[in-house]
């Protein structure tokens, strides 16, 4: 049998000896577990360098390679491709001849990607491979990213010498602080860069020590933007300042470190959780904004459509059982999670949460933070909170067979147990249960409904997704969940006693009315919600 097109690039990573075997069973592990792109896990766990890849990739495609950061590109070429399709699906046109378009890609086995771009601009394609960090760069370098007003506001922070304060306060008012005339030069950039982020919307702050720079981007609608270069030169007092707000060791650069602060922004409070990783060139910062505002009281403002709203609405009015919410990372499950709590929270009910970090502080509720260096992981802190006489326990993650025992346990005792799993779809968590080593017929008595969600941007309602100022000429603004939500009924519990497969667990939910993830896309995408790119980029798997 003819070996396919991934089996062929796999033996040639082997055959150069670019990868060990080792590896490539652990980074099978990953994407089994996480999903996603087996080339993107080998290069972000460092088994096997960007460009390695992307050399293997092009002769096995005999698709030519190019290094962008010395190939001359055509301006005229590139504002042929809109910037919002270029970061969409990392490509940039470099040049033309008659009615060809040359396009450097990524991913030039995305067909959806040349589809797209032929229609668009009406030219052949035809791709050339470069890295996605030489594509990402060379679209800030020829797109008007529209981020000089924050360089700008901070141009005058570069001296030599700079003098870092300590906070003393836990809380402070970053807009006065920005704009104090007063304020240490180090002090107003770093607070620029989280105020802008707020300005923008934006879910996370990465500052990464590169070998020249210091290089700053936002996460905004689930995608990363560069915003801002810093000098190297202020690199240590950057990281230096940002320890002290989140309350690190600011003498401890070899180990990474987490923390947390909270700042108030015209009256609105903000906290933020903060991780640090020492790195090659000095260290990472990620910064996530949770600000509790955006939380939505109960699920009716979360923009689920009628049917999955009912099912959810349905599960939740059990008193006992289990609610699980399936997807990756960033898909919004515990954005889902806390919206369920915070229509619970009433002073008849006790709500007992753990989870590893505590994502946001509600008043009535009371929340574990898991640590296993001391000890309290999710299965032990599990066992003391049960003592505690709760109504509803909400679990961060089921992470392993202890915790999922415990868990289902307690959901047949007399609680709600709502909880996330990372599995690609709904049915498959009754599997990935099974595989911990729960019972089938634990299983069938105990879950109640799982729901796999993702988050899909929001065509901008300002411009009708063309780009625009509000929506930094992306066409998006927001993001919106799409559910596949599987109700289990007698059927299903039998199914899953006889061990079904999830094929057929999958099959019996749709012709009961379920949809898929991609059913639920495309609904909002008929409806105007969101487009037919987005909900292929977050179905693909599908």
């Amino acid at each position: 049998m003819a070996k396919s097109l991934k089996d062929r690039l796999i033996q040639a990573l082997v055959d150069n000896k670019l990868i060990a075997q080792k590896d490539l069973e652990r980074a099978r592990n990953i994407q089994t577990k996480d999903g996603g792109s087996l080339g993107k896990i080998l290069i972000k766990e460092g088994m096997i360098a960007e460009k390695d890849l992307m050399s293997v990739m092009s002769r096995e495609l005999n698709i030519p390679a190019i290094n962008l950061s010395k190939y001359k590109v055509e301006k005229d070429s590139v504002k042929l491709i809109h910037e919002a399709m270029a970061r969409q699906y990392k490509v940039i046109a470099i040049c033309r001849f008659s009615n060809t378009l040359i396009v450097a890609m990524a991913d030039p086995l995305n067909i959806f990607a040349i589809d797209d771009l032929k229609m668009l601009t009406k030219f052949s394609i035809e791709p050339v491979m470069s890295t996605e960090t030489d594509i990402l760069s060379a679209i800030d370098k020829f797109y008007d990213t529209g981020n000089k007003s924050l360089s700008d506001a901070i141009k005058n922070t570069e001296e030599a010498n700079l003098e870092v304060l300590d906070m003393a306060k836990e809380e402070f008012d970053i807009g006065e602080a920005a704009l104090e005339g007063g304020t240490p030069p180090i002090v107003k950039m770093v607070n620029l860069i989280i105020l802008e982020a707020l300005k923008k919307r934006a879910s996370d702050i990465h500052i990464e020590s590169e070998e020249d720079y210091m290089r700053v981007r936002y996460r905004i609608d689930g995608n990363l933007q560069e915003v801002l270069r810093v000098p190297k030169k202020n690199q240590n007092a950057v990281l230096a300042r940002l320890k002290i707000m989140s309350g690190m060791n600011i003498t401890e650069s070899r180990v990474p470190q987490d923390g947390r602060f909270r700042i108030r922004m015209q009256k609105k409070e903000v906290d933020f959780r903060v991780s640090m990783l020492p790195t090659a060139f000095g260290g990472k910062v990620v910064m996530r904004a949770l600000d509790k505002s955006n939380l939505s009281i109960g699920l009716d403002t979360l923009g689920f459509s009628s049917d999955t709203l009912a099912r959810f609405k349905e599960a939740i009015a059990k008193p006992f059982g289990m609610i699980l919410v399936t997807g990756p990372t960033g898909s919004g499950k515990s954005t889902t999670l806390y919206s369920v709590i915070n229509q619970m929270n009433t002073p008849e009910k006790n709500i007992i949460t753990i989870e590893d970090p505590v994502e946001y502080q509600v008043e009535g509720i009371t929340q574990i933070q898991a640590n296993a260096e001391i000890g309290l992981t999710f299965a032990n802190g599990l066992r003391s909170l049960l003592r505690q006489s709760p109504d509803v326990i909400m679990i961060g993650e089921i992470r392993d067979s202890e915790t999922a025992d415990i868990a289902i346990k307690a959901s047949l005792t007399g609680q709600l147990v709502l909880s996330t799993l990372h599995t690609n779809d709904a049915p498959t968590a009754i599997s990935r249960l099974m595989d911990m080593g729960i019972e089938p017929f634990l299983i069938a008595s105990s879950v109640v409904m799982v729901a796999a969600q993702r988050l899909c941007r929001v065509i901008c309602k300002a411009c009708s997704g063309k780009g625009c100022k509000k929506c930094n000429s992306t066409g998006y603004f927001g993001r919106i969940a799409i559910l596949e939500a599987l109700a289990i009924d007698d059927k299903i519990r039998e199914m899953i006693i006889e061990s079904a497969s999830v094929d057929d667990i999958r099959s019996y939910a749709v012709s009961k009315g379920m949809k898929t993830l991609h059913d639920d896309g495309m609904e909002k995408q008929k409806n105007g919600v969101t487009s037919m790119e987005e909900v292929v980029r977050v179905t693909a798997e599908e």
